[in-house]
């Protein structure tokens, strides 16, 4: 088995340091911070050494050769740069002069991250005293020589400065050249013949502010006189004549000249010697352009753009020499007439009832142009437009009225002798008018709808510009209901198949180009119940009392009879005869009843008609003093003859009224009693003769005649009947 090589382990740690710096790709860096130094102070002398350190902190995972770029400005300008791998740099001024004051920063930029340092102040106090030199201490009058001043240890450009000591000690500044670095030299010429004392000074600009230095050394000048005899010479010639004529003038009338307008141009010769020469004598020409017109003394035309140009004239007299005189120049350009102006609302909208601005302007004309606003023909304002560009704005209180925009109008003037062009109402503008209180009201109606209907909801106001919107509001929903724009002064919302819902107040907005929204009153919209409801609601009322009523009169009757056969005793009346039988109280009995004494009290009495003539049996039923009872009579009709037709057995239930009385007590007059039920128990035949129907009809009568009988039983209960003996 091979050994292991002794060199393996360091291969392998090299292999896995090389594979964790590649797997770690870009390393992370970070700049702390810059910080920059300015040594000895931050205020120093001029000519002290100063040394300014700029130093940078950067965290960084071990990145070899980082560099660091550092740059040092002043004032934000640049002074220093430089590239070093080093976290610290030095700048220094050696020495320091007044120029190097100023506001240090420091910036530093590693890769791709920069960071400045906070700014420090140098201020760097006194300049150094200036240095005057010259060429020629003693120069002769209006002679040139060199003055030169110098500050040779000052940085910058000095403004320097060059001035004569009075006699009075003051210092009279005699100049000032163009900044050239930190020395100037110049040229001077001095012309009294004096001594002269020369001084120079300069001025160093910073950002703080300027600086002035102290004044240089003195330099005495001796100015020299020139000992030199002059020579005129005469030229063109020592032959020199008078003047025969003044040099002529031109002149154009009117001053003011507009397009079509006639001028005139003159030109004349105001003096001239009369003995020498004659005016008639003088030829005059007129030129325009240096291009001759004519040669006379006036020159007439009307103005045009073609006629605009630069006039002259000139004047000829004829001796032994031609004299030739040329006038100055006379520039005519005739102005544009101005135009009808026109008067406009600036924006182009004018809102009835809130201030605005009218602007007044003419397409045409020459300026200055004079404005003048009038409203109803009285004096507003004027404006004079002199420059391109101005307008003339007329600022104006409110109209209510659209018919007041008429009561503007405009004067537009740019000439003295012409009368002002006029302009009329308002042009190019829209007038607004604000809307009115809006009114809400319904179609067809006064607030009152019935379920099921289309509503229609009008809002309308009496003034206002279309396009006007219009938007309905529900006091009890949140949010517009509908919105409508609209060209006419109202506007419509439907409501079909209005509900309960949709009752309460309702109220509406509107508003138009004027911006000025206004609400109405307050519409109550009442909704109605439906017709079929109410005839539905009115039919089941009215069975619901129906049934109530029957149940009251069932319930009553119920309990009535109750109490009836309690106090009504029994009471059973048979019949023995085979025909058809007849129960029947006649009308005598009746009275008879009634006109008892107290000694018959209690009597009742019964007819029976039979088919013979059977006489009727009375039967008196002395009661006891015990309570009333219940009594029931009971009536059976049999069938008399087997030869006669079937007949109907029946039972009819007669009621009958039974009053009851104590004997020996007088009855009461109102007849109170019991009820008694009668039974009727009979054969009806449906094919009886007419003397059986006759029968029946009586029978018929009597007992219905029952019901208003009243029977006086005794106290005991019993009755007596002969032919009835188990009654």
């Amino acid at each position: 088995m091979d050994s292991i090589p002794p060199n393996l382990p360091l291969l392998l740690l090299t292999c896995l340091l090389h594979y964790w710096q590649c797997a770690r790709g870009q390393s992370s860096y970070t700049i702390d911070s810059v910080g920059l130094i300015i040594r000895p102070s931050s205020t120093v002398q001029s000519g002290t050494p100063v040394t300014l350190q700029c130093q940078v902190k950067v965290s960084h995972d071990n990145i070899p050769h980082l560099n660091h770029t550092f740059q040092l400005t002043r004032d934000d300008i640049p002074i220093h740069s430089s590239s070093t791998e080093e976290d610290t740099v030095i700048y220094e001024l050696n020495p320091a002069r007044a120029a190097d004051s100023g506001s240090y920063e420091c910036r530093v930029t590693v890769k791709d991250k920069s960071k400045a340092s906070l700014s420090q102040n140098l201020d760097v106090t006194g300049l150094q005293t200036p240095i005057l030199n010259l060429n020629n201490k003693e120069p002769y009058e209006s002679e040139e020589f060199t003055a030169t001043c110098s500050a040779p240890e000052e940085k910058g450009s000095l403004i320097f400065r060059f001035y004569q000591r009075l006699r009075n000690g003051d210092f009279e500044k005699i100049k000032q050249p163009v900044p050239n670095g930190n020395s100037l030299e110049t040229t001077m010429v001095l012309r009294k013949i004096e001594d002269h004392y020369l001084v120079c000074d300069y001025e160093v600009n910073l950002v703080s502010g300027a600086k002035r230095s102290n004044r240089s050394n003195e330099m005495t000048v001796i100015v020299k006189g020139l000992s030199i005899s002059p020579i005129m010479n005469v030229l063109p010639s020592t032959e020199v004549f008078e003047e025969l004529f003044s040099k002529p003038q031109l002149t154009v009338n009117p001053i003011d000249i507009f397009m079509g307008d006639r001028f005139e141009l003159t030109c004349s010769v105001l003096i001239y010697v009369p003995e020498r020469i004659s005016y008639k004598s003088i030829q005059f020409s007129i030129y325009k352009d240096n291009i001759k017109l004519n040669s006379e003394e006036t020159y007439n035309t009307t103005a045009h753009p073609s006629k605009n140009g630069n006039y002259t004239c000139k004047a000829v007299a004829s001796l032994t020499h031609t004299f030739v005189k040329e006038s100055q120049t006379v520039v005519v350009k005739a102005k544009v007439p101005v135009s009808k102006p026109m008067l406009s609302v600036v924006g182009g909208t004018l809102v009835l009832g809130k201030s605005f601005q009218l602007l007044c302007h003419s397409d045409n004309g020459t300026l200055p142009i004079t404005y003048t606003l009038f409203n109803s023909h009285m004096l507003t304002e004027s404006r004079v437009v002199s420059k391109q560009g101005e307008q003339a704005i007329f600022d104006c209180s409110a109209i209510y009225k659209i018919s007041d925009s008429n009561n503007f109008l405009c004067h537009a003037k740019n000439s003295e002798n012409k009368p002002p062009m006029t302009g009329l109402g308002l042009l190019r503008s829209t007038i607004i008018e604000p809307v009115s209180k809006p009114v809400l009201t319904m179609l067809h109606g006064t607030g009152d709808v019935s379920e099921g209907q289309d509503l229609t909801l009008v809002c309308s106001v009496q003034r206002g510009t279309p396009p006007i919107t219009f938007t309905w509001y529900h006091t009890e929903t949140e949010g517009a209901l509908a919105t409508q724009t609209s060209m006419k002064l109202e506007g419509s919302y439907n409501i079909s198949n209005v509900r309960r819902e949709h009752r309460g107040d309702y109220y509406c907005l509107s508003t138009n180009q004027a911006n000025e929204t206004k609400q109405s009153h307050t519409f109550m919209i009442r909704v109605k119940m439906a017709g079929w409801k109410k005839g539905l609601i009115g039919i089941t009322v009215f069975f619901i009392l129906l049934i109530l009523a029957i149940s009251l009169i069932l319930a009553f009757k119920r309990r009535l009879l109750s109490y009836k056969r309690k106090r009504t005793g029994e009471l059973s009346v048979k019949s023995a005869s085979t025909k058809v039988e007849r129960l029947s109280l006649t009308q005598a009995e009746v009275n008879q009843a009634a006109n008892v004494t107290p000694g018959m009290i209690g009597k009742s009495v019964w007819s029976e008609h039979a088919s013979g003539s059977d006489s009727e049996d009375q039967n008196s039923v002395t009661a006891p003093e015990n309570p009333p009872e219940t009594q029931y009579t009971e009536v059976q009709t049999r069938e008399a003859d087997p030869n006669r037709a079937l007949v109907k057995k029946g039972t009819n239930t007669v009621y009958s009224e039974v009053r009851n009385s104590k004997q020996g007590v007088p009855e009461q007059a109102d007849g109170q009693g019991s009820v008694e039920y009668a039974q009727l128990n009979h054969d009806s035949d449906h094919h009886s003769d007419h003397g059986n129907h006759a029968d029946h009809s009586v029978q018929d009568d009597y007992i219905d005649d029952i019901d208003d009988v009243h029977i006086n039983t005794a106290d005991q209960g019993e009755c007596k009947h002969d032919p009835m003996p188990d009654c």
